[in-house]
């Protein structure tokens, strides 16, 4: 059974937003069936809103779905949330998967914020296709993927799509930790206290002002 809260806006997945109904729409182009609309939603959302993980975290603004569409910019949480309500815009069920993940290959700055390499609440999309839940992470666009020096990840509506385990070099890249579950929206106070406890310094926003660019600090560490 599919839950209507997996189809109707939320206050972060704002699916009902004229924004994002447009943007929806232009992705999808005139493919009709919902495996070929996901895949170029998919495609858009990843590649057409530039990974950035510098944002005012403890705001809950940061995690807008609409938010990251306006500034064509956002973390792993607003991509997501993106995805997930352009899929409702277009009768596609959707949901937000959140678990914690160890990356090998973070930056040198974000890990000294995080206090650890592990991220908390890292966030993908999950979709309704062929009767199933799909999982898609759109969270690392392909132009930083490939200034990087990791593959980028695909999706093709039928098989879960997460990060691959390691980068074109046969590093470590990324791997799962803790399956914290799946959400009709962002669950924003339960990660913001999870941060506050774990990770305090992500929510120091001169922190943000001290930061490179993300692309450059990552092409560093390579």
């Amino acid at each position: 059974m599919i839950y209507r809260e997996y189809l109707e806006p939320g206050q972060f997945v704002e699916s009902d937003t004229p924004e994002i109904i447009a943007f929806a729409q232009q992705a999808a182009g005139q493919t009709q069936d919902n495996i070929s609309r996901a895949v170029s939603l998919y495609e858009a959302v990843r590649d057409r809103i530039t990974y950035d993980p510098y944002d005012r975290l403890g705001h809950a603004e940061s995690c807008s779905a609409k938010r990251a569409l306006m500034r064509n910019r956002g973390y792993c949480i607003p991509k997501a949330a993106l995805l997930v309500a352009c899929a409702r815009a277009l009768g596609i069920p959707g949901r937000l998967g959140f678990a914690d993940v160890r990356n090998h290959l973070a930056s040198p700055h974000l890990i000294e914020a995080n206090e650890d390499d592990v991220f908390r609440w890292h966030a993908y999309a999950e979709l309704h296709l062929e009767g199933k839940w799909v999982k898609a992470t759109p969270a690392f666009d392909m132009s930083l993927c490939n200034r990087v020096g990791i593959e980028p990840l695909q999706f093709d509506g039928r098989n879960d799509s997460i990060f691959h385990p390691y980068d074109r070099r046969n590093r470590k890249h990324m791997e799962y930790v803790l399956d914290r579950g799946h959400f009709a929206d962002v669950p924003f106070e339960a990660i913001l206290a999870t941060w506050r406890t774990h990770s305090p310094r992500l929510l120091d926003e001169s922190y943000y002002c001290r930061a490179k660019s993300f692309i450059e600090e990552v092409r560093l560490r390579s």
